[in-house]
């Protein structure tokens, strides 16, 4: 018996019709959001529906040297979840529970597979609500936004994931299960270990819960500014200018010309003024009509074509244009969808370089961005037909621009990633923004929680 069948009979004797090792699903794993996929295809997929179950595959992962992905609704979009040849895709998708919710303590307890919009439906009902809000929210699961440290459009004044998770609990590569973090408000005991397990893209350990730090509903209304600008420096000046006045907006949204009109061509919506850029901007709360109010006299002062509405329903309209990015760029090609971030400060220096980069590799990169906190997705759309084993190959001169752009980012003082992660997509650029000490210090730190390396092996750290 070869040792992959050997570990299929292993998983199949202890979890039974949990493991499928169908075609479909062991292909299904190959991918996720980001368009690359792995070169080979996984022994099986585990769909786990228990701790016990996480655990279970893992101590005879270890026992095996078998290499394990952990999945869960695969809506990233660095290929952090992607499995390949020789390797067991555990998927927690189906650990979706509610465990506990303490509206005293403005916490909740979750498994990790549930979705974040599901999760917020079901606090409505106690008046709470868990912060992190990234576009793809619908579908995206608490744990995948934990293992990347996602973000969203709330992240300006409600934080991002690591802003509002108390405690993890994760199954280590041996099958050990540690709870980290606590339920209090304040707590200093050791190491932080919940923040160094957020953002760990599935290395360091499983997650198979997680306490969540949750706030009241907003009490007022909300209010909507949409402003459209001549271009995109403009819409970016004008939004570094909001920040400089001291606002919060909750939300505050940009979308250049060409991510505009592929988003209004896809909802079939009046194509908008050739060149114009957008910024959508929500206030919240008490003070919301009053802060509107004033950014919208901010925005008017730097050039911008403003409207300001008190209507939920058409602020969630506004807010449905950029929810939709996604799909949109799928309309035009296939898309290495990126993620840098930069100083709020530094966003119209950065749209400057995404237009240099843009001329000299003759491209064209539409590119939203959280302006509120200087977060940028830049689409690189290019054209390619699949290989015999499915595998789209970005070209090398999209590599080559995206290199000029990500160096860009790190020379105006920003990061690679805000939200996504490093996955395999970004790898590479690692060590150019930590320098080789730090990531020499952070690969170590993988092989203490993993001294087999067989937690999402190749994937943040180059092999």
């Amino acid at each position: 018996m070869s040792a992959g069948r050997d570990v299929l009979a292993l998983l199949r004797a202890a979890l039974g019709d949990r493991v499928d090792s169908t075609p479909q699903a062991r292909h299904a794993a190959r991918a996720d959001k980001s368009g690359h996929a792995a070169s080979g295809i996984p022994l099986a997929v585990v769909n786990a529906t228990s701790v016990s179950d996480v655990q279970e595959t893992l101590r005879i992962a270890s026992a095996t040297g078998t290499p394990v992905v952990t999945r869960g609704a695969g809506t990233g979009l660095a290929g952090g979840a992607i499995a390949g040849s020789g390797e067991i895709s555990l998927s927690v998708r189906g650990m979706d529970r509610i465990l506990e919710v303490r509206p005293d303590d403005l916490l909740a307890v979750v498994e990790p597979g549930i979705l974040n919009a599901d999760l917020n439906e079901a606090l409505a009902e106690h008046g709470l609500w868990w912060a992190p809000d990234p576009a793809s929210r619908a579908i995206s699961t608490v744990g995948g936004n934990i293992a990347t440290g996602a973000g969203g459009l709330l992240c300006a004044k409600y934080g991002v994931v690591r802003d509002a998770v108390l405690g993890v609990d994760i199954v280590l590569a041996d099958g050990r299960l540690l709870h980290l973090g606590h339920r209090t408000v304040k707590g200093v005991t050791g190491l932080d270990l919940t923040s160094l397990v957020i953002g760990s893209e599935g290395t360091l350990g499983v997650v198979v819960g997680a306490t969540l730090k949750l706030r009241r509903l907003v009490p007022g209304e909300v209010c909507t500014v949409a402003a459209t600008f001549p271009g995109v420096r403009a819409a970016a000046e004008a939004s570094a200018a909001v920040t400089a006045s001291g606002a919060q907006p909750a939300i505050m949204e940009l979308m250049d010309a060409a991510s505009l009109a592929a988003v209004h061509a896809l909802l079939s919506l009046a194509p908008p003024t050739p060149g114009a850029s957008q910024l959508t901007i929500q206030t919240d709360g008490p003070a919301a009509a009053a802060e509107a109010d004033a950014i919208a006299a901010v925005l008017r002062a730097s050039g911008g074509t403003v409207a300001v509405s008190h209507d939920r329903a058409e602020g969630e309209r506004l807010l449905t244009i950029r929810r939709s990015m996604h799909p949109a760029m799928e309309t035009l090609g296939t898309a290495l969808i990126e993620d840098v971030s930069v100083p709020r400060s530094a966003l119209p220096a950065m749209f400057d370089e995404i237009a240099r980069v843009e001329r000299e590799h003759g491209l064209v990169i539409p590119t939203v961005a959280h302006a509120g906190d200087g977060n940028l997705h830049p689409n690189f759309i290019f054209h390619a037909e699949p290989d015999e084993a499915g595998i789209v190959e970005v070209p090398e001169s999209i590599w080559d621009a995206a290199d000029d752009l990500f160096r860009a980012a790190l020379r105006l003082g920003g990061t690679l990633t805000g939200e996504h992660g490093v996955g395999v997509l970004k790898r590479r650029w690692l060590a150019d923004e930590l320098g080789a000490d730090q990531w020499e210090l952070q690969r170590q730190i993988t092989r203490v929680f993993d001294p087999q390396g067989i937690l999402n092996p190749g994937k943040v750290f180059e092999v």
